[in-house]
């Protein structure tokens, strides 16, 4: 794992950077107001036998701070830790725009790109 010097940045474990960048899965209420952000990363760095006892949470950290979540779990294969799955839940608009300013941010510093698959049926 390596320091943190992104613009935007994941971390489980403070100051630590997770370098692999996970599956991003939002949903929103039908009024919008509340949602939440599945995260799927498949074989980080943070995931060893010795950490998940330590795995408290998760951090997404940018130029306005922190967000944190509480709501990580570790997907088993055969009795082996293969995966980090977690949540981010927004309880208002003005946490969603905060939320999404963060993604931005995270998406541009780590080469990605956002598809709004909404729209599509």
């Amino acid at each position: 794992m390596t320091k943190s010097n992104a613009v935007a940045a994941i971390q489980f474990f403070r100051g630590i950077d997770e370098p692999v960048v996970p599956e991003i899965r939002l949903t929103r209420s039908r009024d919008g107001r509340t949602g939440q952000a599945f995260f799927i990363f498949d074989s980080p760095e943070a995931l060893t036998k010795e950490s998940l006892t330590d795995l408290k949470g998760m951090l997404l950290i940018d130029e306005e701070g922190e967000l944190v979540t509480r709501e990580v779990n570790a997907r088993f294969v055969n009795g082996e830790a293969s995966a980090l799955e977690a949540t981010y839940t927004w309880k208002s608009e003005v946490d969603f725009e905060r939320f999404m300013r963060f993604a931005q941010r995270y998406a541009k510093s780590h080469g990605m790109g956002y598809t709004d698959n909404s729209a599509k049926k």
